[in-house]
């Protein structure tokens, strides 16, 4: 493997190939993807958002009793709807156990939808720009103590593992700390994107965007110690299943809640809450907003400003502690001694 591996532009196989049914859906895609610059993987989801439109406009459930999910072709639904139909729609997903945040995103998608349509002549309005938009509770990410993190880290894998994938598996659990890279940046990785002489990765991240992060001593042991065992891959993928091909994004969800069950760690522990957690940590450690943005790739320091607002617990504890008016009164009392 080269030092400085530079990975030439090649296409994102993080999503398997998949192909809207309806003519309209399809023309949005490729929209998405060629206009906006939006991943496989969000075009893919914002097409199904979509499809459960079409579904319910024409009176359809989104899946059939196997779980096959209806496609369409929806004719000219789409071109047809009323803002009435659309607000019914909304209230529908209420009452199929959708929070807020899940029917906050179908509605983006509707406008975005709809904007495309008008855009297009498909249609004269954006029905969808009348419906105000859903608030949200303001909830802060989760991030796990350090103390937990070494926990989750330290976790024996299970009886009888190959010891190839034990390998793989710590590397991964190393590697999503270390970095905090998302679920789909980590499996579309390959071997030849590691530099182990600067220990830094090129990923492509949101959007199709490439960027680079960086990874720990403990890291580089891990992924070396997994290199030496890892079975050959056709794509050259860095984390490959049993079956010698790309983790899908999927499996690596089962492997990560395999471990936190292992781990005992209680309440809802993903992927995605280790990048919540190094980011919080390393904040916590004293490194700007701004420099957490790059570490991230966030496209807006905004984004990135929740992990000051979770840590303002630790600055409460500081300020407390050391503050020298308080701290003056505390050694006259005695209270410290």
């Amino acid at each position: 493997m080269p030092k400085n591996a530079v990975r030439a532009a090649r296409p994102d196989r993080r999503v398997h190939e998949w192909h809207p049914v309806d003519p309209l859906i399809a023309e949005f895609v490729v929209y998405l993807t060629m206009e906006l610059k939006r991943g496989p993987r969000t075009a893919r989801e914002y097409a199904r958002d979509v499809e459960i439109l079409g579904a319910f406009l024409a009176n359809r459930p989104a899946a059939a009793a196997d779980g096959r999910p209806y496609r369409g072709p929806f004719g000219e639904l789409f071109a047809d709807a009323r803002l009435s139909s659309l607000r019914k729609y909304l209230i529908e997903l209420g009452t199929r156990e959708y929070g807020a945040a899940g029917i906050r995103r179908k509605l983006a998608v509707m406008r975005r939808f709809f904007a495309f349509l008008k855009r297009e002549g498909h249609r004269p309005d954006n029905p969808a720009l009348e419906i105000q938009n859903i608030r949200l509770p303001k909830r802060l990410p989760k991030a796990l103590p350090v103390r937990d993190v070494m926990r989750l880290l330290g976790t024996r894998p299970p009886a009888g593992e190959p010891d190839a994938r034990r390998r793989r598996d710590v590397a991964i659990l190393e590697l999503l700390y270390a970095s905090g890279i998302r679920r789909a940046e980590l499996i579309g990785i390959d071997v030849a994107d590691v530099d182990f002489e600067t220990r830094t990765i090129r990923v492509i991240g949101k959007g199709n965007k490439q960027r680079t992060v960086f990874f720990n001593q403990a890291t580089a042991d891990a992924l070396q110690a997994y290199l030496a065992v890892r079975p050959a891959s056709p794509d050259g993928a860095l984390f490959v299943s049993r079956q010698r091909r790309r983790l899908s994004y999927q499996q690596l969800g089962k492997i990560f809640a395999t471990y936190v069950k292992l781990s005992g760690l209680e309440g809802k522990i993903t992927p995605h809450t280790m990048r919540h957690s190094v980011a919080t940590h390393l904040h916590k450690s004293g490194v700007d907003l701004m420099t957490i943005k790059e570490f991230l790739g966030h496209a807006s320091v905004q984004t990135t400003q929740i992990y000051a607002e979770m840590t303002l617990d630790h600055v409460r504890r500081s300020y407390d502690a050391h503050h020298p008016r308080d701290k003056a009164l505390r050694d006259a009392s005695g209270e410290d001694k």
